[in-house]
């Protein structure tokens, strides 16, 4: 039997690496278990990119949040001596002007009223420093130079390394299959292969496959496939900064997003944050639907029609944690002592990575934390709607339909 731990982490994505490395920095023995490899190819934190965004609508929490969450990736990037987070900067584009209660507007103008010097865009001046943008088509917007991407497969893979240098246990084929519990309280876990890992508390950050775990949550929480493309530019030298950056297109009346030429992969990644598909992450493969594609190239051929016949060299399905609230799920379980939860990720969570780890350890150690009430272990009825401002709310591919192959030309 494996020895124990004072801490067991179940995930080895950004929820438990980020509260792992913050547990052992407060004195606590910690096993991680994941069934691996890491990154993980079926986890939501494994991509080659996400975005770092301090827009947030009318939400000052996360507004706040985010403020903190860059200083901690500028801080990462001294620390670890290489840019895992790229500071290219957002574009966020409206087809309409923007209005009071938009999600542009109001990140704007909280911005700005915070001494952000954000550089307003309107037609012309889209079309001046933007080219690559159909500009009859997007007419208003601002460029937030205070933001851009994490490539964030590289950003799990050093958390791991950080972690295993600083004697985190971390046991990868361990898939967890059930709670071990004594005197009605959590003690432990049990993997598939049948080994016993014992422990004085257990933190369950398990993303997608969490409800498997704890399926109490299956009311308030599911798993959500949202589609993501790799293209291949035929003119690279268009994609890049400061010329093409992050970029939301009217984001949430459309779901589309996206990021310039990665530096050392060579494509263009954009995705859809939008209704998605429910699926359980345990079946299927992640397939994109034929349908999510026709709507890529619709969305291409209007507003970046330099890309509109560029091949698509990957494609798959980002599986999300959802809420219902769209808000994350970092508590204490309410009736199983010795049990926290970290999950409910909902799309947006790894922009916060830096700062995670704290507010997870502090629920693990039901320290007052502010936030947390925000994350709180709730009540929430199923005609819930969602409050994650950039969210396309109207439905995509209703079920199953034919999944999307790249053809020959486009490998």
């Amino acid at each position: 039997m494996p020895a124990g731990a004072d801490i067991i982490v179940i995930g080895a994505g950004i929820f438990g690496l980020a509260a792992a490395l913050e547990l052992k920095k407060r004195g606590y023995e910690v096993q991680v278990l994941d069934p691996g490899p890491l990154p993980h190819p079926l986890a939501a934190s494994t991509d080659i990119s996400k975005v770092v965004r301090l827009d947030y609508g009318a939400d000052e929490e996360y507004l706040s949040l985010a403020e903190e969450a860059r200083h901690g990736w500028l801080h990462w990037n001294d620390e670890f001596g290489q840019d895992l987070y790229h500071e290219v900067g957002l574009t966020m584009l409206t087809r309409m002007p923007m209005a009071p209660g938009g999600f542009e507007y109001e990140s704007y103008h909280r911005l700005v009223q915070r001494g952000y010097q954000l550089q307003r865009l309107d037609q012309a001046e889209i079309a001046r420093r933007f080219p690559i943008w159909d500009s009859s088509v997007y007419v208003d917007g601002y460029f937030n130079p205070y933001g851009g991407f994490s490539e964030s497969g590289r950003v799990i893979e050093t958390l791991v390394r950080l972690a295993r240098a600083r004697d985190v246990r971390i046991s990868t084929g361990s898939k967890a299959a059930r709670f071990i519990e004594h005197k009605g309280r959590i003690a432990g876990v049990l993997t598939e292969s049948g080994d016993r890992f014992e422990s004085g508390y257990t933190l369950v950050a398990a993303g997608t496959w969490t409800q498997t775990l704890v399926p109490e949550l299956d009311p308030v929480m599911h798993s959500v496939g949202q589609p993501v493309f790799h293209l291949k530019p035929a003119h690279p030298g268009l994609f890049s900064p400061p010329r093409f950056t992050v970029f939301s297109a009217d984001v949430s009346a459309t779901g589309w997003y996206g990021f310039p030429l990665h530096p050392t992969e060579g494509i263009i990644k954009i995705a859809r944050h939008g209704a998605g598909k429910r699926l359980h992450p345990e079946s299927g493969e992640r397939l994109v639907s034929r349908e999510d594609a026709i709507r890529l190239r619709e969305f291409l051929a209007t507003s970046l029609p330099a890309l509109a016949g560029a091949p698509v060299v990957k494609t798959t399905l980002c599986l999300y944690s959802d809420t219902l609230d769209e808000h994350f799920w970092i508590a204490r379980h309410p009736s199983r002592p010795g049990l926290t939860v970290a999950a409910g990720g909902s799309g947006h969570a790894f922009k916060f990575a830096p700062v995670l780890g704290s507010i997870v350890a502090d629920a693990v150690e039901a320290k007052p934390n502010p936030i947390l009430k925000k994350f709180a272990w709730r009540t929430l009825p199923p005609d819930t709607v969602g409050e994650e401002a950039t969210r396309y709310r109207a439905a995509m591919s209703p079920g199953p339909d034919q999944p999307y192959k790249e053809s020959k030309h486009e490998q």
